[in-house]
């Protein structure tokens, strides 16, 4: 065999193995790989209503807590504000005296005399330090000093508020930001739950469906707070808020909301009062601390039921054991059965 023909036999060895090769990665016809399962396939229907319950729990929670940081810093940025005027006012008012005690200080020098008006009325704006009868020059002169001395000193207290109010404001600016940045990990949690919800089979939906609406109905028997039979309505601002609640029903649950196109929970109670002409606090938790209590079986359409041991859901009452209320992520304004959480509590805004 000369190397011409050792060459060919060779080439076509190798070319016979290449057509195996390839033949052998050809799908083979009516067979496909096995898909990746489901990440709910095992799961009871019961389990997974439980996990995305508890994944829009912490949704809720975490709203709710920057909710709280935005509200503190916005209060203490006013705050600051208006400390910051009060010095500027403060600052003006000790100049004017020291160029006042300067000019009286010349003039006596030179024999003369200063007349009492331009003194009463630069302390006029204080009545309490003032003097009220004073006719002549040297009755202002000698309390001029005085009131020079207390300006000081209430410039040194303004002084220590302000700075006392920034460095407050610098914290709740580092509070408020880390809920913010808890913001995107709350994202995550609640794009799991929609991708689980999403995932679901058309038997599991139903089957989901099916468990809320048991749960409802437990709910409803569960009630025994005011008219859960009657047909008590509201009135005055009360009604005001309830048909405004009432009117944005099916917008949907946006954390953070206070609409007009989205609400997240507190949102939607704090601009239904406002709505009717009584402001309350911003958030579930302030509600609850800031707002009249009232007994359960004393609840009347208008007052708010806040729901959880934190204080980190609320609904508005409506009547007959129900409420409107702007529920979770992925949800929008309804209805709902009063007692389908677990009450912390009602209040009442208003008289």
């Amino acid at each position: 065999m000369n190397v011409s023909t050792g060459g060919r036999r060779l080439w076509g060895r190798a070319r016979l193995a290449a057509l195996v090769c390839a033949t052998a990665l050809l799908p083979t016809p009516g067979y496909a790989a096995p898909a990746a399962p489901d990440p709910q396939d095992g799961k009871s229907i019961e389990s997974i209503r439980a996990e995305l319950n508890s994944l829009y729990r912490e949704a809720e929670k975490a709203t709710e807590a920057y909710n709280t940081a935005d509200v503190k810093a916005a209060g203490q940025k006013k705050r600051l504000t208006s400390l910051r005027a009060d010095l500027a006012r403060t600052e003006d008012r000790v100049r004017d005296l020291r160029d006042l005690a300067g000019a009286a200080a010349r003039t006596q020098y030179r024999g003369g005399d200063i007349a009492s008006t331009g003194i009463q009325l630069l302390l006029g704006d204080h009545p309490d330090q003032a003097l009220n009868e004073a006719s002549q020059a040297r009755q202002a002169l000698r309390s001029l000093a005085t009131v020079s001395e207390s300006q000081k000193s209430a410039r040194d207290t303004v002084s220590r508020q302000t700075d006392a109010a920034a460095k407050k404001l610098r914290e709740l600016d580092i509070s408020r930001a880390a809920k913010a940045t808890a913001k995107k990990r709350i994202e995550q949690r609640i794009a799991r739950a929609e991708q689980i919800e999403n995932g679901l089979r058309q038997d599991q939906t139903r089957r989901l469906a099916q468990l809320d609406k048991a749960a409802d109905q437990k709910a409803k028997s569960r009630w025994t707070g005011g008219d859960s039979g009657g047909d008590t309505k509201a009135t005055g601002a009360a009604e005001r808020a309830v048909d405004f609640a009432m009117a944005q029903m099916g917008k949907p649950y946006v954390w953070g909301a206070v609409g007009p196109s989205s609400y997240d929970c507190s949102g939607l109670t704090s601009t239904a009062w406002a709505a009717a002409g009584h402001p309350i606090p911003r958030t579930s938790q302030a509600q609850w601390q800031g707002l009249r209590h009232v007994g359960l079986a004393s609840a009347r359409p208008g007052d708010l039921i806040i729901y959880f041991n934190d204080a980190t859901h609320v609904g508005l009452y409506i009547g007959q054991g129900r409420i409107v209320h702007a529920p979770r992520p992925g949800r929008s304004v309804t209805v709902a059965p009063a007692a389908s959480m677990p009450i912390l509590g009602v209040v009442r805004p208003g008289a």
